[in-house]
């Protein structure tokens, strides 16, 4: 059996304090949908350490990391305008649905609602379709994917199923 003194005790929660507060600097502050994203310089030049960056064509910017619960999540920005209009996710927890969403949240818990009371929200799987925001999600225990995004911001040349 192992013991270590109170003060190692106390040094080794100090040292995984900071390294989960270096993990978390590392990630990408998320944008809201319709907000415009924080400008990111591209990986290949050295970005962000925590955070994947790639172009569909000329007219998108694809952001991912991985969040505190472990989930992958993608942040699509059109590079034209800056808007972010899309979010895709997969892994082990959902995301923070309302932070990705905005001022978009409150329609989608109104669709969500809707779809409840009519009965047909699934069980592992749900569409809220609003004329402002699409959300898709679903899965399993510790295997949930899904994406957000509004169909009137997808730029052109871009179609939901670019948004994997």
């Amino acid at each position: 059996m192992t013991t270590c003194s109170l003060k190692q005790a106390g040094r080794a929660a100090a040292l995984a304090c900071l390294a989960s507060a270096l993990a978390a600097a590392a990630m990408p502050a998320w944008a809201a949908l319709g907000d415009i994203a924080p400008s990111r310089t591209p990986v290949s030049t050295g970005g962000n350490a925590g955070a994947t960056h790639y172009l569909i064509g000329s007219t998108v910017r694809v952001t991912q990391a991985v969040d505190a619960g472990g989930t992958l999540v993608r942040e699509y920005v059109a590079t034209a305008s800056g808007e972010v209009f899309a979010y895709t996710w997969q892994g082990p927890s959902a995301p923070d649905l309302y932070t990705l969403l905005g001022h978009y949240a409150d329609d989608y818990q109104r669709g969500a609602l809707a779809l409840h009371i009519a009965g047909r929200d699934g069980l592992h799987a749900a569409r809220v379709d609003t004329p402002g925001v699409i959300v898709e999600s679903g899965g399993l225990m510790r295997s949930y994917v899904g994406r957000a995004w509004l169909p009137g911001a997808l730029p052109a040349g871009v179609t939901e199923g670019d948004l994997r």
